[in-house]
């Protein structure tokens, strides 16, 4: 069964990383999905909860509980430099998160599950657009907007997978609790008043000496305003304002990220944000505009879930191999998943055999295919347990 399984997987996974799609684009991403699902006489139903791409399916044997198995299909915005002879044959496209992988693991957790012994139903969630809104017009990602269109409505638990590339293959490891960050991607627009840089620059009102004002004062609130014991991090990455060396520019725009573990810690680093940039405003004369582009609450990991999940860990990866982590300031929008039911998110060890090994969105990152196979047992083991257990 496993060296059919994976006969049928390899060159599955090996087709979405060569033709990878970004976020609400995963059009042929989706068609490929839906021709396995087919194929394995799988019930799905593509574009659900009103978008254009992604994939539900549905294994239902029995009354009992739902199950909810979680793979995410998008790519990044990224030019591969791994030399595989798949390697993206798309611009600029590239799985460098690995989310092809987790899309495989799901399609064999589904092979697995289909002939399997259980009473309830398990959906395998295919969910487009994790890595960002990618130009969503209510600023949404896959992930909020499958629940918030009831795909999970019901669910005793939910379970995903990450590969994780610098961790051995064989391992699984997580967080408790709060495991990956609040995160947000925000942008300000400082509205001055343009004029010449040299003759008369006490006429202007000059937004890039403000930018500069509140860049300093906002990198003090993690400093100065936030425990040392809570993770946070406010970042400006992108700053534009400006065209010519003698001219004081009208306005200006600036963006970056905000994380913290802690709920309260997030929002109190927006509060404190926006009274920046209202001090701003009343010193120097400006009109500043705070928005939000994205935004991610905390992935919860739920105790009581992961206890109950300790058979399918020991039998496919043995307890030892299972490891307990510190947070990570990264962000997942698997986290609307744990804000609705149990949740737990793991990641899978996938390093490659390579001497020189990379993380996550690096253009030469590596995910060994090994990891698979153990990851599909995994998650059907897992919607198993959780059936049997919530009945």
């Amino acid at each position: 069964m496993a060296n059919d399984m994976m006969s049928r997987l390899i060159p599955f996974r090996r087709d979405l990383h060569q033709h990878p799609e970004v976020g609400y684009q995963e059009f042929r991403t989706t068609q490929k999905i839906s021709e396995m699902l087919t194929d394995l006489g799988i019930t799905h139903e593509c574009a659900p909860a009103g978008m254009k791409t992604g994939v539900v399916a549905t294994i239902g044997k029995g009354e009992g509980p739902l199950a909810v198995l979680r793979a995410d299909i998008d790519a990044l915005p990224m030019t591969e430099q791994t030399n595989l002879p798949f390697a993206s044959v798309t611009g600029n496209t590239m799985h460098a998160c690995g989310h092809d992988v987790h899309t495989t693991m799901l399609v064999g957790a589904g092979m697995l599950l289909r002939n399997a012994d259980f009473n309830g139903t398990v959906k395998l969630v295919f969910q487009p657009s994790e890595e960002g809104v990618n130009g969503d017009p209510e600023h949404k990602s896959g992930g909020q907007r499958m629940v918030e269109g009831g795909v999970i409505d019901g669910a005793a638990a939910c379970v995903a997978l990450h590969v994780h590339p610098l961790q051995p293959v064989g391992q699984l490891s997580y967080a408790p609790g709060e495991a990956l960050a609040c995160a947000s991607f925000f942008q300000i627009h400082i509205a001055g008043k343009g004029g010449h840089a040299g003759a008369a620059p006490h006429l202007a009102i000059d937004p890039i000496l403000v930018a500069s004002h509140i860049i300093q004062a906002a990198q003090s609130i993690v400093s100065r305003n936030i425990s040392p014991t809570q993770p946070a991090v406010f970042s400006v990455t992108r700053i534009h304002g400006g065209t010519s060396e003698n001219v004081i520019p009208d306005d200006l725009t600036m963006g970056g990220t905000i994380r913290a573990m802690n709920t309260a810690t997030y929002d109190y680093i927006v509060e404190r944000l926006r009274q920046i940039l209202h001090g701003a405003e009343v010193a120097y004369g400006v009109r500043t505009t705070l928005t939000f582009t994205t935004r991610y609450p905390s992935v919860l990991n739920d105790a009581a879930l992961n206890d109950k999940l300790a058979g399918p860990v020991d039998a496919v990866f043995g307890s030892s191999n299972l490891l307990v982590t510190e947070p990570m300031l990264a962000a997942e929008d698997f986290a609307f998943y744990s804000r609705r039911s149990p949740s737990m998110f793991y990641f899978i060890g996938a390093r490659d055999i390579a001497e020189e090994c990379f993380f996550v969105h690096h253009p030469r990152v590596v995910m060994n295919e090994a990891c698979i196979e153990p990851g599909a047992k995994f998650l059907a083991a897992a919607a198993q347990q959780i059936l049997k257990d919530f009945a």
